[in-house]
């Protein structure tokens, strides 16, 4: 037996539910790079000054530097949140995968902050004799602890790339240059994390930058596509969304008809 029941509203995307995905969705992808790339250059005082903790100046700026990488960890995970309702249609276990990898990106990172803002409340100016090896020694250890957080917190992108990458392939959302990419990059930043675990590299290495390239341009083309152009008309997701809307307005228009004819028949 067939079954005619229609799927319930809360359960169909409609056009305008689309639109407001990609924009926010985009918008947040754009503060994640507004906010990653100042704070890189305002925790420079505490990440390449080990007296720092000891030190009278830089506070300020590090703060500021933290409340960015807070800001980063946030927007990080409302993107995922903000395309999970679109994707999951594609494919359910990869959306939640996305998902999932976004906030372990977001934790991995948040420890990273953690760090930072503990050296700063350990801050003592004029320290001196023991105590003062003593603070250089814990410094040393947190930056490490940040260090090795921005390593991998950073390179959880790979997996974000190769999900969403995939996601956004399959469901035509976007242009599928963009997606290519992520999933170019998706191996490629994997190697170099291996290869950074294994001690056979370093950060700002040619390998490094061959590796992240990919993943920088398919966040930012990303990000700037939801924004400016939302997801494609020619998507199966839209066009499903398209008749939906459409259903919807048929039947609200059946509905005031309907009333339309009461009212009139008892009148008379």
């Amino acid at each position: 037996m067939t079954s005619t029941e229609r799927p319930s509203d809360s359960n169909r995307l409609s056009v305008s539910f689309m639109r407001k995905t990609a924009l926010v969705a985009g918008i947040l992808y754009l503060i994640t790079f507004a906010s990653s790339i100042p704070a890189v250059f305002l925790l420079g005082p505490v990440l390449n000054d080990p007296n720092f903790i000891i030190g009278g100046i830089g506070a300020d700026s590090v703060r500021l530097g933290a409340l960015f990488d807070i800001v980063n960890c946030l927007t990080a995970i409302g993107t995922a949140v903000a395309l999970y309702a679109v994707v999951k249609r594609q494919h359910q276990g990869f959306a939640i995968g996305f998902v999932g990898s976004r906030l372990f990106e977001a934790a991995v990172l948040m420890i990273g902050t953690v760090s930072i803002l503990s050296i700063v409340t350990l801050q003592q100016p004029g320290a001196s004799g023991a105590e003062a090896s003593i603070l250089v020694n814990l410094q040393q250890a947190l930056v490490t602890v940040r260090d090795w957080s921005f390593a991998l917190g950073t390179g959880v992108p790979a997996l974000n790339a190769a999900l969403l990458g995939w996601l956004m392939y399959k469901s035509r959302l976007v242009p599928r240059a963009i997606p290519v990419l992520g999933l170019i990059g998706a191996p490629l930043f994997t190697s170099w994390i291996v290869g950074y675990i294994l001690g056979v590299t370093d950060g700002g290495s040619a390998w490094h930058a061959i590796a992240v390239a990919p993943i920088f341009f398919w966040e930012l083309t990303l990000g700037l596509w939801m924004t400016f152009k939302g997801f494609r008309k020619e998507a199966p997701l839209m066009i499903e969304a398209t008749a939906a809307s459409a259903d919807l307005d048929g039947s609200a228009n059946v509905t005031r008809s309907s009333i339309g004819v009461a009212s009139e028949a008892g009148a008379v």
